[in-house]
């Protein structure tokens, strides 16, 4: 009789020590660079094809960033595998425990000229919509926030708006979610003397300070350079932002985020839509994936196959 070993990717006790000392862990290889780069101009082209999206476009798209792409890896073969790989799901699983759905992905495009992304900070998720999108249960919350693994599609450099850490914040929140932002995406937010260009898709996160006279540490932060294929994980609660795409001539920067939450969370509690960015995407086909181990909890809306039929491999 054969056996069938299934390899891991899990990181060692020391690495997972470090990440819950700075609060990210990378880069690491998920795909080898020319790989990459051949899936994503065969992926790209499959992708403008909406006609299994979960949200409509037409309701969803607002200014420079469009929610209606929220979560294609629930029409997306690619994106199903991808954020079910093993060289990713081992590592959060090292971290949240053996129990993991993936509630949330994104695209993150950066255009040659675009802005940066400012510094910031995600908790509940509520600081768009108003209402909370993941909820810890107070026996299990450490600090919140979920594991975002994010995937550089394409070369994420310091001139191409990669993004930039300041370790060790993650524990402590200096931004306060309840207080809300107002979408306001032609407003001009004159940049703090010093900084680089930075924004937030339409609002100014600096609205959300607990100290409005407060400054993040930008002397510690680092920059995470990335090639093709690479990715690197960290917790939502960390102070994070890009840089702008100040190089004309070369492409564009995209990034793909998975966010990840043990079972215990909750997901989207008590909610039937999402207002973000001057948009609405309704949650009626929605549902988070189980990409790893068993729910014992189940209130939470799951799916076990994309739209278009296929499972998701689940670790």
């Amino acid at each position: 009789m054969t056996e069938t070993v299934q390899r891991t990717f899990s990181p060692t006790p020391e690495e997972v020590a470090k990440f819950h000392e700075r609060g990210y862990l990378g880069p690491f290889k998920v795909y080898e660079e020319d790989e990459m780069r051949r899936i994503w101009r065969r992926e790209r082209l499959r992708l403008m094809n909406r006609d299994n999206a979960v949200y409509d476009e037409g309701d969803a798209q607002a200014g420079n960033t469009n929610i209606a792409n929220y979560d294609r890896h629930l029409d997306s073969q690619f994106l199903a595998d991808h954020i079910c790989h093993p060289r990713i799901v081992d590592r959060v699983t090292a971290v949240l425990g053996p129990s993991v759905l993936c509630w949330r992905s994104e695209f993150f495009p950066k255009y040659p000229g675009d802005e940066g992304t400012d510094w910031h900070q995600a908790d509940t998720f509520a600081f768009a919509s108003g209402k909370p999108q993941i909820l810890w249960p107070e026996e299990e919350k450490e600090f919140g926030g979920t594991i975002t693994v994010w995937t550089a599609f394409t070369e994420a450099a310091e001139d191409t708006g990669c993004l930039q850490f300041i370790p060790g914040t993650h524990r402590t929140m200096f931004y306060d979610e309840s207080k809300g932002m107002h979408y306001q995406p032609d407003k001009i937010n004159e940049s703090r003397k010093g900084d680089v260009n930075r924004g937030f898709y339409g609002y100014d996160y600096r609205d959300l300070q607990k100290d409005p006279d407060w400054r993040p540490p930008e002397e510690r932060a680092i920059s995470m350079v990335m090639r093709p294929g690479e990715a690197v994980m960290f917790w939502s609660t960390m102070m994070h932002a890009s840089k702008p795409h100040s190089a004309m001539d070369k492409e564009m920067r995209l990034g793909f985020a998975g966010r990840y939450v043990p079972t215990c969370v909750a997901v989207y509690p008590d909610t039937d839509d999402v207002d973000e960015y001057g948009g609405r995407i309704s949650l009626k086909d929605y549902g988070a994936v189980l990409v790893a181990g068993v729910d014992t909890y189940g209130h939470n809306r799951k799916v076990t196959a994309t739209t278009r039929g296929y499972t998701f491999p689940a670790r």
